[in-house]
């Protein structure tokens, strides 16, 4: 079948330049490209083989999948990717790339599920997909032997052409001090996440652990800045559960419909959980690399410790949040809990302590007395306070610290809520101190 070249996929005119030896094709424009392989080949027309001249592929062994994959995968070496006459549908889902270089696109939230589309190795090598990828294209039904769906080309990546060059890195991008401030009192009735917007203000780009232990208010806490956070601004919001019960999934679903939720519930493995966890943090990624603002918001750091046994992975999971300083570029906020007497024995907290850009102390003891909000407030702090505030509402915030200073947990908390009953805004609150 016979197609001008310059209707063709970018993706399929890589693969042409490759066979006719088109040096630095991956470096030329569409245009570019077109002319040269229009040199290579003395013509604007290319013949694409026929799905009957594709040769059969070496047989494999089924390879190991999460949740269980092709029954046999070709060779990476004998992989191409052909023009289709199967009957298709357009479809766009989140690329996770497994070990073994192929991937799938998962197509409801970043959770494994049985209409996963199947990625070829060589269409991620081709077009330099990653992990955390939002892709589009035409995609085939399972054929016999094969347990997936299969995605016949990349048509979009992000939301555009695919491109294989010039794709900026998460890692070689420069971190900056965070200055870009949330706004999280826009419900005046919301007094935890008031309170920690007075005391700890949370900014684009920062890393904020939340020391709590269980049935300190951590869950309330959690969701009331996911939803002040979605609600006030133009981010998107991603929640990593781990090791949570189903029905938590379930309530995150229907309390913060606005945000992504990832839930790797208690009853999957290990590994599970942990892979999970990997995509959330390349999804967040990916959208800061664009030039998007992504928040991570994960409970726990201590459950994620015990499920991938190395903490480590806590450690670069946290480490990503960050504001980026070259134009174009966007930020990954990190909000993470550790829990106190989890069965990481405490390997979370020492894997990240010091590390982090803001620290709020939950107090069990407060909560169980029914004191709210139920922070220890002499205990939280915050970095480069002074980029996220102006002069004046700085020497309010050291007046409102210096009266609870004197004053035990419970004085503390009490006094912090009637202060912001008292107002609908904390600039309100602030102004009356001044």
């Amino acid at each position: 079948m016979a197609e001008k070249l310059a209707e063709l996929h970018l993706a399929d005119l890589h693969a042409l330049a490759a066979e006719l030896g088109v040096e630095r094709f991956r470096m030329l424009r569409r245009d570019e490209l077109v002319r040269e392989i229009e040199a290579k080949r003395g013509s604007g027309d290319v013949e694409r083989p026929s799905p009957g001249d594709r040769p059969a592929p070496a047989a494999a062994a089924p390879a190991a999948e999460p949740e269980g994959g092709d029954a046999a995968i070709p060779a990476p070496e004998r992989e191409r990717e052909l023009l289709e006459t199967d009957e298709t549908e357009e479809i766009e889902g989140v690329l996770e790339v497994t070990p073994q270089r192929y991937g799938f696109l998962r197509v409801r939230g970043l959770e494994a599920d049985p209409e996963d589309v199947y990625v070829s190795a060589s269409q991620i090598r081709r077009c330099q997909l990653r992990t955390g990828d939002r892709v589009g294209g035409p995609v085939r039904a399972a054929r016999r032997g094969e347990r997936h769906r299969a995605l016949v080309h990349v048509d979009r990546v992000n939301g555009a052409e695919p491109r294989s060059v010039d794709r900026p890195e998460f890692e070689r991008l420069t971190p900056i001090v965070p200055t870009r401030r949330l706004t999280l009192d826009g419900d005046p009735a919301d007094v935890l996440t008031r309170a920690v917007d007075l005391l700890t203000p949370v900014a684009l780009g920062q890393r904020v652990l939340v020391e709590a232990a269980p049935r300190s208010g951590r869950t309330t806490l959690l969701r009331g800045l996911a939803r002040a956070i979605a609600v006030a601004s133009d981010v998107e919001v991603t929640v990593l559960l781990i090791d949570e019960r189903p029905e938590e999934a379930t309530a995150w679903r229907e309390e913060v419909a606005e945000a992504e939720i990832a839930s790797a519930t208690a009853d999957l493995a290990p590994i599970e959980q942990s892979r999970l966890a990997e995509l959330a943090l390349g999804r967040v990624r990916r959208r800061a690399e664009e030039g998007r603002d992504a928040v991570l918001i994960v409970d726990s750091l201590s459950r994620l410790a015990v499920a991938s046994g190395d903490a480590a992975t806590v450690k670069r999971l946290f480490g990503s949040g960050r504001e980026l300083a070259e134009e174009g570029a966007g930020s990954v906020t990190v909000i993470a809990t550790v829990v106190e007497g989890a069965e990481d024995e405490g390997a979370a907290e020492q894997a990240v302590a010091t590390t982090e850009s803001s620290l709020i102390r939950l107090d069990p003891s407060l909560a169980a007395a029914g004191i709210f909000p139920a922070l220890r407030a002499g205990e939280c702090r915050i970095s480069n306070e002074d980029e996220l505030r102006g002069p004046d509402e700085l020497a309010a915030v050291r007046r409102l610290r210096s009266l609870l200073a004197d004053l035990d947990p419970a004085e503390s908390a009490s006094l912090i809520r009637e202060r912001i009953e008292g107002s609908r805004t904390n600039a309100e609150l602030l102004r009356d101190l001044s």
